[in-house]
């Protein structure tokens, strides 16, 4: 099964030890179904004209929880192997931190939640204005469009995000040192 992020769950046309070494370094919240829930608040956006706000609202927390718990789950991996001195180890900490937190935040939440919004704001405005549609056929077709964006948008979403970061905050905190 394809999963975003380009990888494949369930390959089994591979050597049994190519898939051992692969199954260890299977990343939960990057190479399975789980990654879907950083893209709960898309789904929020879509619904937005035709559910109350408290229900995107709760999207938007589980997409969040997501990018915390990727996040979480990094820094406990890297908090295994320490460092000689501590300074240096809270640096590998941090540095082992801010790629995730930031990547999955702009990636999974902020970016493709404010384009989905706009898509679905300006679909609605539109239909209502020109279509001759019934506001909830409006609010319906809109959700639909919305919907369909949303595999449209994640990969030029995330390689732009990939640039940015390359630019911005990949430089200014730099990669933890590798393990001793």
């Amino acid at each position: 099964m394809a999963v975003p992020g380009g990888s494949e769950v369930g390959k089994s046309h591979q050597e049994p030890s190519v898939q051992a070494d692969q199954q260890k370094e299977v990343d939960i919240y990057r190479d399975t179904p789980v990654r879907l829930l950083g893209y709960a608040n898309e789904l929020g956006e879509a619904f937005r004209s035709l559910v109350h706000v408290n229900v995107v609202r709760l999207t938007y927390a589980v997409a969040s929880a997501y990018v915390l718990a990727d996040t979480a789950d990094k820094v406990v991996k890297a908090d295994k192997t320490r460092c000689t001195d501590e300074a240096t180890h809270r640096r590998k900490l941090l540095a082992t931190a801010a790629d995730p937190l930031v990547w999955q935040a702009l990636a999974s939440v902020i970016v493709p939640g404010f384009t989905i919004n706009r898509v679905c704001a300006l679909s609605l405005h539109l239909l209502k204005r020109h279509s001759g549609l019934t506001l909830n056929a409006c609010k319906w077709t809109t959700s639909g469009i919305g919907l369909s964006c949303i595999p449209f948008i994640v990969s030029p979403i995330d390689h732009g995000i990939h640039a940015l970061m390359d630019r911005t905050v990949r430089r200014w905190v730099p990669p933890p040192p590798p393990p001793e």
